[in-house]
């Protein structure tokens, strides 16, 4: 059972357990160490499965040739909430201190290798600085995406003051740990044509949400299917490395598959969803039947309407092969790209250096007005042109014209005929949920799926995720949105797979993205839609920034610092989004404030820009009276995150009025300069 195969097959599947000879520490079973009995259902029967019945090894190393231990500092050279790596010989780890304990673990980020000492921690977590992925530093396990694996543990000993780490020499090369993972329980005359759990759709969603069940030990019959030839692969990676081919992009081995029990249908189309039988009706007539669904089918590109768009070499970048087939087609050719979107624009950065020439059509002023703001967009214009890329600007295509069949020229709204041999379009996208729509699941006026907290429809066992839905985003005060981003695709799953087994659990995470242009690359977290303001530290022109989105916050009163709060109300401004490029790890840094629910302010983040090493601080209590001091932002790029200021220094601060010096390196600002906001 498992695999990539275009029908379902008769299968002969046995009662089994696969533990990851590596790790099979019993702390690693589950992010609390102990797994829950579970009880599924099919086809009323109930199944009981419990990971403790079958015998763990609690000892990771089992190979005493593969185990290393080596002293690497002094237990005074790490204060609390440092990181270090340290080097053990055959490879390196990750040391980290924190409430007085000593942590180690892989010290490269499973998804693209990121050096996590350069990352962030706050709360027993370390968050990656290129991507915003999150690792438990008691575990090693994956709390926040993107990426599949989790990082390797390893043991800390203190002997005579001194730090010493034990590892697997294997653990220590290959930096990344896959999680214990249950197979499937089932009989032999199982129906074939029916499953516990079906998810439509094999991208980053529903990967994760089949890896997520096994993982809490769900042993029944898992079905992806998908109108993809390939198994799942990382999609983001067509339009940043486009000559990459299927298999050097999967997310997953096809032994991987076949191992843990998940099957996969490849070139299969849903065309219904049949609520009322729990049936899927897919294009070649196929009906499968299941217990729990998914639906992760992502969006469709959308294509030009414009005269003569079936003409040849016109391209929507869906497949490894269209991206395969680009490239081939632009080599030492010329290439227009239609829409300055994120395909857009790093499928133009990375034809450049191989295409005759490269030119943007694009409706807007400046490529990611929406989205970054005007200038930043502005700035990423003029790196693109440093690099040969024309611009068209504030226009739209009219014709495709062709010789012989194939894409000559193409003619614009303005007049203007660009020579083109290529033509790429990256115009957005719809969500792939035509098919939804007799089936009682609700879809909003633009097609997205509707779920809740715990990624749920209206329809009791079936979910959604990625894509193809809006969900309340508490970022956002709940609000509704669509989010199409790779690392939400991820945690969408995740919630999906733990609600279908009733955990309760609701999605919090903060959104993050990047994208890579000429070996340069912007990080995003937040959600900024309908930003009102953009605040910008750096400089654009050297494209080292951090860029800061505000928006007017909810009305709040207001604690005026003095004896009596005002008797006025007051919109703040605060933080919804942050981006950057060569700034790290800001974004990450941001985004922890974000996920822990506090709000960063505008004029927080003008006084940051104005004093970058300054402090701001500000008093809590009734009538003016002095009780504590609250750290708001760090020392130069260091912080932004939050400690306490106790007397007898806040006492002393309180004795002065605008900048004071502390401790030779910190300054801090009166809090009377800034009135508080109460509840």
């Amino acid at each position: 059972m498992g695999g990539c195969f275009s029908k379902p097959k008769p299968v002969e599947v046995k009662i089994e357990v696969v533990i990851p000879e590596k790790e099979r520490s019993k702390e690693e079973m589950s992010p609390n160490g102990k797994a829950s009995p579970l009880v599924y259902k099919v086809n009323g029967t109930a199944r009981h499965y419990h990971l403790e019945e079958h015998p763990i090894a609690s000892n990771p190393y089992h190979n005493p040739k593969d185990v290393v231990e080596a002293s690497v500092c002094h237990v005074k050279d790490l204060e609390n909430g440092q990181m270090r790596e340290v080097d053990l010989g055959c490879g390196k780890a990750l040391l980290i201190k924190e409430g007085g304990e000593f942590y180690a673990m892989g010290h490269k980020c499973p998804h693209y290798g990121a050096p996590l000492v350069k990352g962030v921690l706050s709360k027993g977590r370390v968050r990656c600085p290129w991507h915003g992925a999150c690792f438990n530093i008691g575990t090693g396990d994956i709390e926040d995406f993107p990426g599949l694996d989790s990082l390797p543990r390893f043991q800390v000993k203190i002997e005579k003051e001194k730090v010493y780490i034990r590892a697997s020499k294997q653990a220590l090369q290959t930096q990344r740990r896959t999680k214990m993972m249950a197979k499937c329980i089932s009989l032999s005359n199982y129906n074939l044509s029916s499953t516990n759990v079906l998810i439509i759709g094999a991208g980053a969603a529903g990967l994760v949400c089949a890896e997520t069940l096994r993982q809490e030990g769900f042993s029944d019959r898992i079905v992806m299917c998908t109108m993809d030839r390939h198994l799942p692969y990382d999609r983001p990676k067509l339009s940043k490395s486009m000559d990459s081919h299927p298999e050097q992009i999967a997310l997953r081995p096809k032994e991987f598959f076949r191992t843990y029990d998940i099957e996969v249908l490849t070139e299969m189309q849903a065309a219904a969803v049949d609520i009322k039988n729990k049936t899927a009706v897919f294009k070649d007539g196929f009906k499968m039947e299941y217990n729990k669904l998914l639906i992760a089918t992502g969006n469709t590109p959308k294509a030009l309407s414009c005269k003569g768009k079936e003409v040849e070499n016109v391209f929507n970048i869906r497949t490894p092969e269209d991206a395969n087939r680009v490239v081939k087609l632009a080599t030492s050719k010329n290439v227009v790209i239609v829409g300055a979107s994120f395909l857009g624009m790093e499928v133009a950065a990375y034809l450049t250096e191989r295409a005759h020439s490269v030119s943007v059509v694009e409706l807007e002023e400046v490529p990611f007005k929406k989205f970054f703001g005007e200038r930043v967009g502005r700035a990423v214009m003029k790196m693109f042109e440093s690099h040969r890329v024309k611009f068209y600007m504030q226009t739209e295509v009219s014709e495709l014209r062709e010789q012989e069949g194939k894409l000559k020229e193409v003619v614009l709204k303005s007049g203007k005929v660009l020579r083109a041999d290529v033509c790429v379009v990256g115009i957005g996208a719809v969500p792939a949920t035509g098919f939804l729509k007799q089936s009682g699941i609700n879809i909003d006026s633009k097609g997205f799926i509707v779920v809740n907290k715990m990624m749920q429809t209206n329809i009791p066992g079936v979910f959604a995720a990625g894509d193809a839905v809006t969900f309340p985003l508490a970022l956002r005060n709940n609000k509704k949105v669509n989010v199409p981003h790779w690392q939400m695709a991820h945690m969408h799953g995740r919630i999906a797979a733990l609600n279908m087994l009733a955990h309760g659990t609701e999605i919090s995470t903060v959104p993050y993205l990047w994208t890579a242009m000429f070996g340069k690359s912007i990080r995003y977290a937040g959600h900024g839609e309908g930003f009102d303001d953009v605040v910008i530290q750096g400089d654009l022109d050297e494209l080292k920034f951090v860029a800061f989105y505000t928006k007017r916050g909810p009305r709040r009163w207001l604690w005026c610092g003095r004896t009596a709060p005002c008797t006025e109300s007051w919109r703040s401004d605060e933080v919804v989004a942050v981006a950057s490029m060569n700034y790290d790890p800001i974004v990450s840094k941001v985004a922890e404030v974000l996920a822990a629910g506090r709000a960063i302010r505008k004029r927080d983040v003008e006084l940051f820009v104005r004093h970058g090493k300054y402090v701001q601080f500000w008093v809590l209590g009734q009538c003016g009276v002095l009780q504590n001091w609250r750290y708001v932002l760090a020392h130069g790029e260091r912080l932004l995150t939050q400690t306490w200021l106790q007397p007898p220094d806040a006492a002393l601060a309180s004795r002065r009025w605008g900048w004071l010096q502390l401790h030779g390196t910190i300054q801090i600002v009166h809090p009377s300069h800034f009135p508080l906001r109460l509840g």
